[in-house]
């Protein structure tokens, strides 16, 4: 029996060289390209689109996004959807502003308030979601219209004002020069990061997005974590909530209309799979910040909103249908 020759050097270092595949490549990192190439056209279209205020203001403007995004990751990536972000952003704004008004209750008090109205209204989304067996679809949808209704009921439809300099500082003050909403969401995407790929709890979530009754079989409380995830998704809505409620010194009832929307768009763009189970947190972001530079350089271009609505849904159709297809070939 003939021994087998020996390997040359130069033959065991190609074997652990990876072809470069464009196509992988384009697909993880094609967002990132299309966000550097958009950012380059405004920069010689629009003289004052690349400076530091602009920028400041773009990344204050997309941290509410940023904020829903990501809770809207972990639901989609539970192959599930949060419809009802924008009423409960805007119902607790307008709890927050009713306790901070006229320094009612310490701002602190306020601020915890909030979030723990958005927690609650996540909350029985994930209970009857999972508890009950209804499409996500529906129950945030119905979410929406009912969240909606409680803020205009606890609001008498009016705006909230009178809000202390101290709270408006959260949406509105700098901090070493850096907006506070964005610090805000470098925390959260740090803590959520963390949670995501760092903890059990997260790859529970890939595992009942990727495949729910695998994962039961398996032992994962799937009940459980598509009611954390959902409880996450209005925790970060009041948060933003807050924010925002900060940022225009008001609480009002009609704040946060389709902000959803932008949302699911951003972690659909940032490759996130509607179909569950395929997703990352980064991506999310840069999907938060292409949409926000296209907003903004609409805005400096003076393209009329009515146009703006039509490009942010073909932007949205667009990124659907890459990812079906992508769905489907995988």
């Amino acid at each position: 029996m003939s021994a087998v020759p020996p390997k040359t050097l130069t033959e065991s270092a190609n074997l652990n060289i990876k072809k470069w595949n464009p196509r992988l490549f384009f697909k993880e990192y094609g967002i990132v390209i299309a966000l550097v190439l958009i950012i380059g056209l405004l920069s010689v279209i629009s003289p004052a689109f690349l400076t530091f205020n602009n920028m400041m203001n773009v990344l204050r403007q997309v941290s509410i996004n940023g904020l829903l995004a990501i809770g809207a990751t972990f639901v989609i990536l539970t192959r599930g959807i949060d419809l009802s972000v924008g009423s409960i952003l805007a119902f607790s704004g307008v709890v927050t502003a009713s306790l901070v008004q006229g320094g009612a209750y310490p701002e602190w008090i306020a601020i915890a308030a909030g979030l723990l109205a958005g927690l609650v209204l996540g909350w029985v989304n994930g209970f009857v979601v999972a508890k009950w067996y209804v499409a996500p679809f529906i129950v945030t949808l119905g979410m929406m219209s009912a969240a909606r209704g409680l803020t205009f009921v606890y609001s008498d439809g009016r705006p909230i004002p009178g809000l202390s300099e101290s709270f408006k500082w959260i949406g509105g003050g700098t901090l070493i020069g850096v907006p506070v909403p964005v610090w805000i969401l470098l925390i959260v995407f740090a803590l959520s990061s963390f949670l995501l790929y760092r903890t059990r709890i997260g790859r529970y979530v890939y595992a009942v997005g990727g495949n729910e009754e695998s994962a039961l079989i398996s032992g994962v409380n799937v009940k459980r974590v598509k009611i954390i995830v959902y409880s996450l998704s209005g925790l970060l809505a009041g948060l933003a909530g807050i924010i925002l409620t900060s940022r225009v010194t008001s609480g009002l009832p009609q704040a946060g209309s389709s902000y959803e929307l932008d949302a699911i768009a951003a972690v659909v763009i940032g490759g996130t799979s509607l179909a569950g189970g395929k997703g990352r947190l980064w991506g999310t972001m840069i999907g938060v910040l292409l949409i926000g530079v296209i907003n903004n350089g609409l805005d400096l271009l003076n393209v009329s909103s009515y146009y703006q609505l039509i490009v942010k849904g073909l932007v949205i159709v667009i990124a659907v249908l890459i990812d079906s297809k992508t769905t489907h070939k995988s």
